[in-house]
């Protein structure tokens, strides 16, 4: 056990380096295989909210007046350290969150991608030109960015979800208030100072550590002009609901129940992996997760014995890796979170549901402490039960047996979410009417985890999705900039004066 005297505390990053919290308060930030205690994260109080978002404004006076040119060569400069550092920050993120280091970089990965684009921001705040619209008058438009932006990111993509947004945000000449997960700050510290490294003025890119006090004092400041958010349906429509109050543009990102449908034709290997790869990766802790296979008879049985000898092989594992090199999936990421996934399989269990798999009770050799929970397979749960209906956030998947193609899409409109939903077949007619029907907003036909490229728009519909923006690709640009819209005239010298260099005479 590390001495409570050596445990380090985490604080923010203000003006442009770490500073020490003096509020006093800190929540504990684990190691997930091992249930130790590796830190204490720092819980901001008003003053630090406010001297936070105060340097935010100062870096934004100064970054906003940076030329174009000179702000895209800080973004490349970021891109390049990022890409050849980025596995000092999957350590990071393995050691706070507990998913397998490849897990971690895949994250990253996905994170550059939006990273990159933003490189290219010149051709995407561009304004337009029209002229002579009337004789003599010309109407033009500019894109301005807003100012100060807050971001709200979750545990579970410490690293990803802020790249969903912020580097959009710092491209159009914003500056940036991150507030991390208090479960895994520190990858939004290594982010901050690999920003530094790259050029960019102290106060465009500040982490705030802190909780719901934190959270409230980005909400309610006059000088933040935006929220972007991603986490739980509740916590989003309160974000979303807050924010607008206080007259903030908000795109706030919420849970999901994602369904994969099976139809008879399709390739069932093909669909046990993909199952298995969609329901089980990051231990289930993804909002794109695949929960629900809806199985159009008389495929279920099939496809239940496919996936549990799959489940079976999986190795589950300090995501560190060991001698026997990396698992399949490491941990949940506490021991709070563990117990609300136990609750949902004992839910499921009590509404008449077979658990096929049982991932309750699971322990790992030499990491007794850790906060592990096996993948879990559950058959026949009624769709009446909580366990199918809520969002469980853990390596849990169900199966549903329906009789039809339309029975299957009823299911899927008929829920609160709308974030991400599949279909697994050969037949094309089938698809094409599944992407035109389905009431969500990311679709995969035979790909189960449909999250778009960065050049595309990440987001849902229905309680998946609070605000009229989508993250990133265009929608990013149009969300992180407002617009002006100039129509102006000016007088023809030859038709009304100006400059005559003749010689003067009296008229």
């Amino acid at each position: 056990m590390t001495p409570a005297s050596t445990i380090p505390t985490i604080g923010h990053w203000i003006d442009g380096a770490a500073r020490a919290s003096t509020s006093g308060r800190t929540a504990p930030v684990h190691n997930p295989a091992t249930g130790a205690v590796t830190g204490h994260v720092a819980l901001a109080d008003d003053a630090e909210i406010a001297e936070a978002i105060a340097s935010a404004r100062r870096g934004f006076e100064v970054w906003s007046g940076y030329s174009i040119a000179r702000r895209q060569a800080v973004m490349f400069a970021f891109r390049e350290l990022l890409h050849s550092r980025k596995g000092e920050m999957a350590e990071i993120i393995t050691a706070e969150h507990g998913k397998v280091r490849s897990d971690a970089m895949g994250e990253i990965l996905r994170g550059q991608e939006v990273v990159e684009l933003a490189t290219g921001f010149p051709h995407l705040i561009k304004g337009a030109y029209s002229e002579n619209v009337s004789t003599g008058i010309d109407v033009y438009s500019l894109k301005q960015p807003l100012g100060v932006v807050g971001i709200i990111s979750p545990f579970n993509f410490p690293a990803m979800v802020p790249m969903w947004f912020f580097p959009i945000a710092i491209a159009a000449g914003n500056a940036v208030v991150l507030k991390p997960s208090e479960k895994d700050p520190s990858a939004a510290l290594w982010l901050a100072a690999l920003w530094a490294e790259a050029g960019l003025p102290d106060g465009v890119f500040t982490v705030l550590q802190g909780d719901k006090q934190a959270v409230d004092g980005l909400l309610e400041s006059p000088d933040v002009a935006s929220i972007s958010f991603v986490g739980s349906t509740p916590i989003a429509q309160y974000i979303y609901e807050t924010a607008s109050r206080n007259g903030k543009r908000v795109q706030a990102l919420g849970g999901a129940k994602n369904h994969m449908l099976v139809l008879p034709d399709a390739d069932l290997d093909l669909v046990a992996d993909q199952a298995v790869n969609a329901g089980f990766g990051a231990a289930g802790e993804r909002c794109m997760a695949v929960s629900v296979v809806l199985a159009v008879d008389p495929v279920a049985d099939e496809l239940i014995e496919r996936l549990r000898e799959r489940i079976a092989a999986l190795r589950i594992g300090d995501g560190a890796g060991g001698v026997d090199g990396e698992p399949d999936m490491g941990p949940l990421i506490t021991a709070e979170h563990r117990a609300k996934v136990s609750g949902y399989v004992d839910i499921a269990e009590a509404d008449g549901a077979r658990i096929v798999v049982d991932g309750r009770g699971l322990t790992v050799d030499g990491r007794e402490d850790g906060f592990w929970f096996g993948p879990t397979l559950i058959d026949e749960i009624p769709t009446s039960s909580r366990a199918y209906q809520e969002e469980i956030f853990g390596p849990v998947l169900s199966v549903v047996r329906v009789q039809t193609f339309q029975e299957g899409m009823d299911l899927i409109n008929s829920g609160r979410f709308g974030n991400g939903t599949a279909i697994f077949t050969n037949d094309g007619g089938a698809a094409r009417r599944f992407q035109h029907e389905v009431q969500v907003g990311m679709i995969g036909i035979n790909v189960p985890i449909p999250v778009p490229v960065a050049y595309h728009s990440f987001g849902g519909w229905k309680a998946s999705l609070f605000g009229d923006a989508k993250a990133y690709g265009v929608h990013g640009f149009d969300f992180f900039t407002r617009e002006k819209a100039i129509t102006s005239r000016w007088l023809d010298p030859a038709l009304h004066g100006g400059i005559d260099l003749g010689f003067p005479q009296n008229n």
